[in-house]
């Protein structure tokens, strides 16, 4: 079949590659789109997937087959969606960017007859993402199915025009939350689309004036802080914003990016978890299997998939491109180049020559 390997540091298009075998605990797919993630190209160009490796992370499609560990209910011909681990040291065959991949069955979600595979792909690794930066582990903030009660309950998004940040928006107002968020002055009608309350430029002004225009629109009693930039500037930013008094403040970013005032509590997450499973990133770095990182992921999935259901979510804006499998080491190389705003590049398999 046809997939995107790793040789070296380059993403490169197979002809050959043998169709993966069904695991106990996962779907067989039949992929008919796939969604670029900077993650994709990051792990590339850091050097951290071994060759031959699949790469990719999101991906929708139908199911094939449907290993006897999971517990969840398919059937073949089902809509899917989900997210894998794309570049994987330990498993090979784990990745989006082919004809026909293995995914965690209970991880992935139900994709509705009349949303595209095109937007469907958008979705899967944001919502693991903003699981775990809004919810689990970063934020810990009111799940939709249980909205805060405070009046005007406050959080930042830093980067709300990013695929996760445009879902971390939405799902903030589900949840009962006011939003601030940053992100380009020709993006604020779209964050505004999606819920926002308050839109700052942060790209004309220091990461000092930045914050402290918003902890003086929030009356100096903001105490929640995502951080989808996740740099030194950007954490300053951040804390800046956060109340004076550090009280019950919390600031969540990816990895090990923290602020720089000791006060707040600072808390790095990394999708990876959500399949349970142990890792090795790079020689020194290794992830301990998570069994409640993979049981929240389960949930979190399930509880999505009626938001989706119910058209209470809105993919992120897809971004059509030609090629199928075979254009998508220029889409990566696109994505590290900064060249991808305010979108997601997607890939339907039935485009590869």
């Amino acid at each position: 079949m046809k997939a995107v390997v790793a040789c070296g540091d380059e993403a490169v298009l197979t002809k050959n590659r043998p169709k993966p075998k069904l695991r106990d605990d996962c779907v067989l797919v039949k992929v008919i789109a796939v969604a670029l993630n900077p993650t994709d190209w990051k792990h590339l160009a850091g050097r951290l997937v071994p060759d031959g490796c699949l790469l990719g992370c999101d991906f929708a499609g139908y199911v094939e087959e449907v290993g006897k560990g999971v517990t969840k209910v398919y059937s073949k011909g089902d809509r899917v969606a989900g997210t894998v681990h794309g570049g994987h040291p330990s498993q090979p065959e784990d990745g989006a960017f082919a004809e026909y991949i293995v995914a965690k069955g209970d991880l992935c979600f139900q994709v509705p007859r009349e949303l595209p595979f095109e937007k469907a792909a958008t979705l899967p690794l944001g919502l693991a993402t903003v699981m775990q930066g809004l919810y689990q582990k970063g934020l810990k903030m009111n799940l939709p199915d249980n909205p805060i009660k405070e009046d005007k309950a406050l959080v930042l998004i830093y980067g709300g025009s990013t695929a996760t940040g445009a879902l971390g928006i939405q799902f903030a107002r589900l949840s009962g939350y006011t939003v601030v968020t940053t992100c380009s002055e020709t993006n604020f009608e779209y964050v505004k689309s999606l819920g926002a309350d308050h839109v700052l430029d942060c790209y004309n002004e220091s990461p000092d004036q930045i914050g402290r225009q918003i902890r003086e629109f929030t009356e100096d009693k903001l105490r929640l802080a995502w951080d989808l930039v996740s740099s030194s500037e950007s954490a300053r930013a951040c804390s800046e914003a956060l109340s004076s008094d550090g009280t019950g403040c919390r600031y969540a970013s990816f990895l090990a990016n923290k602020s720089p005032r000791p006060e707040i509590v600072s808390v790095g997450t990394n999708m990876y978890t959500i399949w349970g499973e142990s890792f090795r990133v790079g020689e020194q770095l290794e992830y301990p299997a998570s069994r409640e990182d993979f049981d929240w992921g389960r949930r979190f999935m399930a509880s999505a998939e009626i938001l989706i259901s119910q058209g209470k979510l809105r993919p992120h804006r897809e971004v059509a491109m030609p090629g199928g499998l075979a254009g998508v080491p220029d889409g990566l190389e696109k994505l590290k180049m900064g060249g991808v705003s305010a979108g997601k590049l997607v890939y339907r398999i039935s485009d590869t020559p």
